[in-house]
């Protein structure tokens, strides 16, 4: 019997729920503020009350699956959440937390891994058997998706690109390593090093903006931007071989990562002639909601 789906994405910043029919028509969407004070107990509370809300709009005597997305992942030996950037989190057994609140089960999964779930099913990457989805935003995260069906690995790290460390000499990361792959290409990391080089306080779209308007300072960090990404995802690709790559967050944005960008990456690949297409996302930040309510339904 098909079901009605509830997916839950938890952000940093927002927290949103989306309520999709049998046939995967949506019906109801709802978006709130994350709550920043009172750590962990608040966050509890917010999710719980917004997945109440949602089961509202289901028709009564309908069943229904729930699947949330996390910034990090659940620990297969203790399930207790690990790597979160959300760092409340870490250490708590949230799953099991909204399961005794709610009395069912839920499904969680990383916040990237619902993102490559749903481009794979539904977005850019359709179609294609073996995908690798990046999310560039404040952080840097990966997900593996084969055959429709997202690999967790043994340990449920499956994917973590962001915190593979490139440069033992980079910046200290809040994982402990150093120079991880979020240090270097994220829009927090940019920023960071732009401020220790130059002084100036620029975000990622502001250095971007100067690059493009001649100031040498910014395009200095850009071209370092792009020369880190040709590398991390270059090497990615030599490991991976994937079918595709689809690229999301904030940072999918910027048009020369399709172009100078994916130069990079050929330069950096074992292949100099690598095929494999690097994709804009299709569903846009809606994306990791959609791939909740789907990973809800993956028994």
């Amino acid at each position: 019997m098909k079901k009605y789906k509830i997916g839950i994405d938890l952000g940093g910043t927002k927290t949103e729920s989306i309520l999709l029919d049998q046939a995967d028509r949506e019906i109801h969407r709802k978006r709130i503020t994350t709550p920043r004070k009172h750590g962990y107990d608040a966050i509890l509370r917010s999710v719980h009350k917004l997945i109440l809300d949602t089961i509202h709009h289901i028709p009564k005597g309908e069943k229904y699956t729930i699947g949330i997305g996390i910034p990090g992942s659940i620990d297969t030996w203790t399930q207790l959440v690990q790597n979160a950037n959300t760092t409340c989190l870490i250490g708590r057994p949230l799953q099991r937390d909204i399961e005794k609140l709610l009395g069912c089960r839920v499904r969680m999964e990383n916040d990237a891994n619902c993102f490559t779930l749903a481009e794979s099913l539904s977005g850019a990457t359709k179609g294609y058997c073996f995908v690798f989805g990046i999310i560039m935003g404040t952080g840097c995260g990966g997900g593996i998706c084969i055959d429709g069906s997202v690999r967790r690995g043994r340990h449920g790290i499956a994917g973590e690109w962001g915190h593979f460390s490139v440069d033992p000499y980079g910046a200290e990361c809040y994982c402990g390593n150093r120079g991880c792959v979020e240090t270097k290409i994220s829009g927090s990391g940019v920023g960071s090093a732009f401020f220790e080089k130059y002084k100036r306080h620029l975000r990622m779209h502001e250095i971007v903006q100067g690059y493009r308007r001649g100031d040498s300072q910014c395009a200095s960090a850009f071209n370092r931007f792009l020369d880190d990404f040709g590398r991390c995802l270059g090497g990615l690709i030599s490991v991976l071989d994937p079918d595709a790559v689809v690229l999301g967050g904030g940072l999918s944005n910027i048009d020369e990562l399709y172009t100078l960008g994916v130069e990079r990456v050929r330069h950096y690949a074992f292949h100099r002639h690598i095929k494999i297409p690097i994709l804009k996302n299709k569903l846009g930040d809606s994306a990791g909601v959609f791939g909740a309510a789907w990973i809800g339904t993956d028994e």
